[in-house]
Parts: structure tokens; C-alpha cells; sequence
């Protein structure tokens, strides 16, 4: 593919070759912009990743739009924080034996303006996360999905403390933040109900975790299989929704 450089402002001068989307806010069509970046070079305490995906979510569509509340402080960005590949190169303080590591990585465009929509990408050191030595591009393409949607459910989940024993009722429960969520309610020993649109979401949760899942469509719970309060519980039960809680920006 043909393209045609692009300018960049400060501090942007630490990238030289990466084919990357860019600009300032707006429509997509409006607004982003495919060209040449100079190749990131870690700095002390980064590693930089040759991206093999890169994961959007509703924040990155979000900042590029201009929702008020999610800020773009920068004339121009690399977007996507979220994403997935081998590292390639580490600065200093870094150990080089993490060259040639399969990682996911998040926060990558969360207060900082090169995200990992390029062909290569720089975090700092702990933002990357090591995955199995063999991991496929299969798998590459799964992990680059789990940092704002991971964090998310996380923290609607976990934020007010221990699930143990608990009722947890999951709102979208086969989407990419629910599927997280509910997978890690049943790891945290709680009793998961999932609310899905159809039937056939309902076996995708079953897949992912024991639960219980509902569905517009039908008018009783499947019969999926669900983990029972454990004795000594309060009993309360907790809510969570994909559209209640927020991830790093």
C-alpha cells in the first residue's frame, strides 16, 4: 500500500516508519489518516511490541469522537490501547530476555498519544503481559481484546470486595466484557446469573463458565448449570452491566 508521510508534533519525533492511524477528533472519515511514522525505540522501563492485533473498544471510538469526558489531549494520536505481539526491542532496566515474548498489552494510548493501531507499538515494561510461548495468531488476536474490557469487568465485579458465596446477575453476559465478567465471578466461587439476547448466547456463556443464563426470547432459564451459594454467605447478591463501569481512559 502506497503512503504518503505524515507531519507529526512533539514528542512524536521517537517514531519513524510504522503505518498507523492518526489525527485529531472527529468522524472516521473525517478525521483518520493512514501514513508513515518513524519506528518507536523503547525508552528506559518500555518494551516495544511488533503489534500482530490491535484491539478497539468503545473509549478509543470515544476519544477519536469527541464524547464529552474522554479527552484527547494530543494534536495527534496512534489510537487503540489495547493489543497483542512479540517484543521485539527493550530499553534500558528492561531484561532482554524478554525478546522474542508472545504478550497482550493495555494502556498503550491511555494518557499517552501512540496507541497500538501501527505495525509497532511501545509500553512501558508492566503493561505488557507474557502468554504461552506457543500462543498462535488465534490466540494473539483473543488476548489483544482483554485489557479495557478485562479491566472493566474486573472492577465492576471486584471493586466493593470478595464474591465468594455471592449472587452475581450479568447483564450481556456473551459480550466482551460480560464473557470476562462472568468467567470471573465463577473463578471468584460466586453464583452467576447471565442475561444474553438470544438462546445461542446462552451456550456461548455456557462454554466460557458455569452459569445460568436468560434470554428475551425464552420465558425460563436454560438449563446450564450453576454453582450454588456456599454456606455462610450473606446471600446478596451483585449487578453487574458493561454500561455501569468505566475502564482507564
Amino acid at each position: 500500500m502506497t503512503t504518503e508521510p505524515i507531519s507529526l508534533t512533539p514528542p512524536a519525533e521517537r517514531y519513524s516508519d510504522a503505518r498507523s492511524l492518526v489525527r485529531p477528533q472527529g468522524r472516521a472519515r473525517e478525521v483518520l489518516e493512514v501514513g508513515d511514522l518513524p519506528d518507536p525505540e523503547p525508552g528506559p522501563g518500555e518494551v516495544r511490541i511488533r503489534v500482530s492485533a490491535s484491539g478497539i473498544n468503545p473509549g478509543d471510538v470515544g476519544k477519536r469522537w469527541g464524547t464529552p469526558g474522554a479527552p484527547m489531549p494530543f494534536p495527534r494520536v496512534i489510537p487503540h490501547s489495547d493489543g497483542a505481539g512479540v517484543i521485539d526491542a527493550v530499553g534500558s532496566g528492561v531484561d532482554e530476555q524478554r525478546l522474542g515474548e508472545r504478550v497482550w498489552c493495555y494502556g498503550a494510548q491511555s494518557y499517552r498519544p501512540f496507541g497500538t493501531a501501527a505495525e509497532y507499538c511501545v509500553v512501558p515494561d508492566a503493561l505488557a503481559v507474557g502468554l504461552p510461548d506457543d500462543a498462535d495468531s488465534h490466540l494473539l488476536d483473543q488476548a489483544a481484546c482483554l485489557g479495557i474490557a478485562g479491566i472493566t469487568g474486573y472492577r465492576a465485579l471486584l471493586a466493593d470486595g470478595p464474591l465468594h458465596g455471592l449472587t452475581v446477575l450479568v447483564y450481556g453476559a456473551a459480550g466482551g466484557v460480560g464473557s470476562i465478567a462472568v468467567q470471573l465471578a465463577v473463578r471468584a466461587g460466586a453464583r452467576v446469573i447471565g442475561i444474553v439476547r438470544t438462546p445461542r448466547n446462552g451456550t456461548s456463556c455456557a462454554v466460557s463458565a458455569p452459569t445460568r443464563c436468560s434470554s428475551p426470547e425464552v420465558s425460563t432459564f436454560s438449563t446450564m448449570s450453576a454453582r450454588r451459594p456456599r454456606t455462610g454467605s450473606t446471600g446478596s447478591p451483585r449487578s453487574t452491566s458493561p454500561g455501569t463501569s468505566s475502564s482507564t481512559p
